[in-house]
């Protein structure tokens, strides 16, 4: 029978079992990966019709690098898709005998040339273009212990290591290689507070709720747990930042010498202490209070921060900036720390939080290793409709990085990076703690770690894998407290016995 004739029969087929009276969905592409962009758009196609079909390209189609089979069993595990086909023909063709009610696009493709159109235009079809849905908010908080780590809702992807020629067990080896790193963090000063509550109920005079406190945390933050972090990893660590005189700062201090970090802070009088207060009840976090300002620090505490860093450079093999946007970095001390570690050939990298104000990582150019929230990377480019792909090439070229991870919270992570070839690849890995405690913390724990992997001499693609098992292992905890090598290993042995 000619290939055209059982095309055919299976779109007639296949219409048959729908029904003529519902609304078919039809989405196609590569699909060598399901990344958090490729669930937006088919999650927004599903919700737009009562069966979502999707073409998987041919073997020989370019871009193709996984087996069509494996391509679309991926796909058959998605519970948004009702069915699943290996296309033979181009999508314009196959849609002309299916004759879908709508046909979805990325929103990369409006400006190009779609024949979908003229295929849906002749039955009186829709092509749409879509980046689906933006989800930023992923805090799922939900219990109250601090020191605990439930190694079973940690889960790892098997496919990822499989892609990139390395086994779970292999990662132990990249710890050893961490000790004795020479590294310089720079960035804020922050002091988390945890008061726990015990809620009492509405008031009676106006809608407010009322709890009583029970208790407090108190935890090194910011700049600060990225600096403890490497330390418990092995790397010899150097930490410089701004504070105040007060009794943060003193607190600060005390932490920094009890995790074995050598620092330094600069006071500025003009400002206090950074220090973060969640108020929490019942697992969930109610109310954060931030203590700061947020000016610039002036030419002559710009002017001390660099003779210091200058004095660190030619003895540091990795200067980290941890920048949370409250003005301990302004750009001309930036600008100038980063032209000065380039003649000592140092690895950079950088993290520029906008948790709640704004922030461009962009300032930070020619980094080995940029970490944005899909957030950050968004307000980066004040892009708010491309993909995610799409996003991560304009952001690469904008802050001229070597690699990109954008972090998607509940979604995972996506990566943008260069493979062995000198091109620029795509990969995903999905968040590996089902039942996070406290997702505070868990982009420093992926930017120290990962950084590390990548200034040992291994590539981004293990780094990056064992920063998300660390980061698994931080949001299994309430509160920032520094991860270390025995952690990491005791994640790595539980997971390898599964």
């Amino acid at each position: 029978m000619p290939q055209t004739l059982r095309v055919e029969q299976f779109c007639h087929h296949m219409r048959e079992r729908i029904g003529d009276d519902k609304r078919i969905a039809f989405v196609s592409g590569n699909f060598n990966f399901l990344h958090a962009g490729h669930l937006r758009l088919l999650k927004f196609a599903a919700e737009n019709c009562d069966a979502l079909v999707v073409g998987v390209n041919s073997d020989d189609t370019p871009g193709v690098m996984v087996p069509a089979a494996m391509r679309m069993e991926s796909l058959r595990a998605t519970n948004m898709i009702d069915h699943v086909v290996q296309l033979t023909e181009p999508a314009h063709e196959f849609i002309a005998k299916l004759r879908p009610e709508i046909v979805v696009k990325g929103k990369e493709y409006r400006d190009q040339h779609n024949p979908e159109q003229q295929a849906v235009d002749a039955y009186g079809g829709k092509l749409i273009f879509t980046s689906g849905e933006m989800r930023l908010a992923n805090t799922e908080l939900l219990q109250r212990e601090y020191f605990t780590t439930n190694f079973s809702n940690i889960h790892k992807p098997a496919d990822y290591p499989a892609r990139h020629g390395f086994q779970v067990p292999d990662l132990k080896l990249m710890l050893q290689a961490f000790q004795g790193i020479r590294v310089l963090v720079v960035g804020d000063l922050i002091v988390d507070t945890y008061v726990d509550c015990e809620p009492l109920g509405m008031s009676r005079e106006d809608p407010t709720v009322v709890v009583t406190p029970l208790g407090q945390n108190v935890f090194l933050g910011g700049a600060g747990i990225v600096a403890a972090h490497l330390r418990g990893l092995g790397a010899e660590v150097s930490y410089l930042t701004i504070g105040g005189k007060d009794e943060a700062a003193t607190f600060a201090e005390r932490e920094l010498d009890r995790y074995n970090v050598a620092h330094e802070i600069l006071y500025d009088p003009t400002r206090p202490t950074t220090n973060k207060t969640r108020y929490r009840a019942q697992g969930k976090t109610l109310l954060r209070v931030n203590h700061l300002r947020q000016h610039a620090i002036d030419d002559d505490l710009i002017g001390s921060f660099l003779k210091r860093v200058e004095a660190q450079l030619p003895t540091t093999d990795l200067l980290l900036f941890s920048d949370f946007n409250y003005g301990c970095l302004p750009q001309a001390l930036v600008d100038r720390i980063i032209e000065r570690a380039r003649k000592h050939d140092v690895t950079m990298g950088a993290d520029s939080q906008a948790s709640s104000q704004l922030a461009n990582i962009c300032r930070f150019k020619g980094m080995r290793l940029i970490t944005p929230t899909e957030h950050e990377a968004r307000l980066s480019m004040m892009d708010f409709d491309s993909g995610l792909v799409v996003l991560s090439d304009k952001l690469q070229r904008a802050a001229e990085a070597e690699n990109i991870i954008v972090t998607l919270g509940a979604e995972g992570l996506l990566l943008h990076a260069l493979d062995k070839n000198g091109a620029y690849r795509t990969d995903r890995l999905p968040a590996f703690n089902t039942a996070p405690k406290d997702v505070a913390g868990a982009g420093d724990c992926l930017f120290a770690c990962t950084s590390l992997g990548l200034r040992a001499g291994y590539d981004i693609w293990r780094s990056t894998y064992l920063g998300a098992l660390a980061a698994a292992h931080q949001v299994s905890r309430v509160g920032n407290l520094p991860i270390n090598s025995k952690d990491l290993i005791s994640e790595i042995d539980y997971t390898s016995a599964d």
